[in-house]
């Protein structure tokens, strides 16, 4: 989402306080800043004679100045009674055109600082619509309109008052063009929007200023929203290189999945989790499975492993699959039993089981290996249960257990895909167990079934 741009201090009703200096009135210092880039954007314009506050209208404004100019700010009920007194004096005191745009600006000030905005605004629009309004404050202050719409999300408003605003301007600054293009996205205009701020964006850097965040994030989204993902990483790469964020880091990971430039997508998460930014398991297992995409199966198992210990990642029967299959592939067989193992127990499908019992075999634990095999055909769920017959059979044999073998291969063949190589177990089982048993009955000391 775009984030919204809050109103700044408004101080647009202290410029009454500038232009009563002619009647002997002090002003409130403005920052050096604000005064030397107001006068940069008016510098080569015509303006009219400065009109003058009537004297009368001047000692009911002096007065409603000493209260703003305190050491501490109005309170809640001064500020009411000085509304009061302001809107009494467009009908007695200050009642020449200028003077009433000055009463009304000092109006919208009070009741922005009451957070009454939607007062503010009508005061504001009452000041600048007054023949007789100072131009320079009054494109001033179609400005401060606009913000105070924005604040109430009005960005129909908003946007017609920057837009006369910029009209109005001899200088339309950056931010303000970047405001309405806000203004803009909002409102659906969004070809309008992307043209507005990549113009701002543009300029800045023609003039060697660095972007301001806001002004690269909304053209982040815009172009997002017409799937346009390879400007969006230019803009993402930009933005972790000026305004580092984890948020933008995991967003251009993101990003590089999309386009599935895995290895860009692998650097970029990897790196988020030695900054220690990974702070889900949805990310965690991203990273894992990158890895193991990428046929570095070690590397998966240790990211795993990590999140494990942190906490962060859940030792779910899937999550320790995935952990001890990450070992397998890794030829870390010792390390993928405890995993497997696990899984196993905390699974009611015989998936794992078969697993296991697969890696127990490659161990040469055969015990272990019966075990589990004969665990994962009770629980079921096996897209092939002839090759967990297979294994079954196979450590069967390893433990001299060639009777127990023989029924094993037997089912194993029922199954198409899996009968020639049950077949072959089978006449070796049953020619292997037929010579022991004569050599044990010549008196041979052979060793018996070991299945304990």
């Amino acid at each position: 989402m775009v984030r919204r741009t809050f109103c700044q201090p408004i101080r647009n009703g202290l410029w009454v306080l500038l232009l009563l200096l002619g009647q002997g009135l002090a002003a409130l210092p403005l920052a050096a800043a604000e005064e030397k880039a107001d006068q940069r954007q008016f510098a080569d314009v015509k303006t009219r004679q400065r009109q003058a506050v009537g004297k009368v209208c001047a000692a009911k404004l002096e007065a409603i100045q000493i209260a703003f100019q305190g050491e501490q700010p109005p309170t809640s009920t001064q500020l009411k009674q000085l509304v009061e007194q302001l809107r009494s004096l467009t009908d007695s005191s200050c009642s020449a055109s200028y003077e009433k745009s000055q009463v009304y600006n000092l109006l919208g000030y009070s009741y922005y600082s009451l957070e009454q905005y939607a007062r503010a605004i009508d005061s504001y629009l009452l000041m600048v619509a007054e023949p007789g309004v100072d131009e320079r404050q009054k494109t001033a202050t179609r400005y401060t309109i606009a913000q105070l719409y924005f604040m109430l999300e009005n960005y129909v408003g908003a946007a017609r008052q920057l837009e006369l605003w910029q009209a109005e301007a001899p200088v339309a600054s950056p931010d303000g063009r970047a405001l309405l293009a806000q203004a803009y996205y909002h409102l659906k205009r969004k070809g309008e929007a992307l043209k507005l701020i990549s113009a701002v964006i543009a300029e800045a850097e023609t003039g060697g200023k660095l972007p301001k965040e806001g002004w690269w994030s909304l053209q982040r989204v815009l172009y997002y929203e017409q799937q346009d993902y390879r400007q969006v990483v230019a803009i993402l790469k930009q933005l972790v290189t000026h305004y580092p964020r984890t948020s933008y880091w995991q967003q251009l990971g993101g990003l590089y999945g999309q386009l599935e430039r895995r290895g860009d997508q692998l650097a970029v998460t990897d790196l988020l989790r030695l900054q220690r930014q990974l702070n889900s398991e949805r990310q965690w297992l991203s990273l894992a499975y990158l890895y193991l995409g990428a046929e570095v199966p070690f590397r998966a198992a240790r990211v795993l492993e990590q999140g494990m210990e942190s906490g962060e990642v859940q030792a779910s029967a899937k999550n320790l699959d995935t952990l001890g299959t990450a070992w397998l592939q890794a030829r870390e067989t010792r390390r993928a039993l405890p995993a497997l193992q696990r899984a196993a127990n905390l699974s009611d499908s015989g998936a794992i089981a078969a697993r296991l019992a697969s890696a127990y075999l490659d161990a040469d634990d055969n015990g272990a290996a019966v075990r589990e095999a004969r665990n994962a055909l009770r629980k079921g769920g096996l897209s092939r249960p002839s090759l967990t017959q297979l294994t079954l059979g196979a450590a069967l044999v390893n433990l001299q257990c060639y009777r127990e073998a023989e029924p094993v291969f037997k089912e194993a063949a029922s199954d198409q895909k899996t009968r020639k190589t049950a077949e072959q177990w089978l006449r070796y089982v049953s020619g292997e167990g037929a010579r022991r048993e004569k050599l044990i009955e010549s008196g041979a000391d052979l060793p018996g079934c070991q299945l304990g």
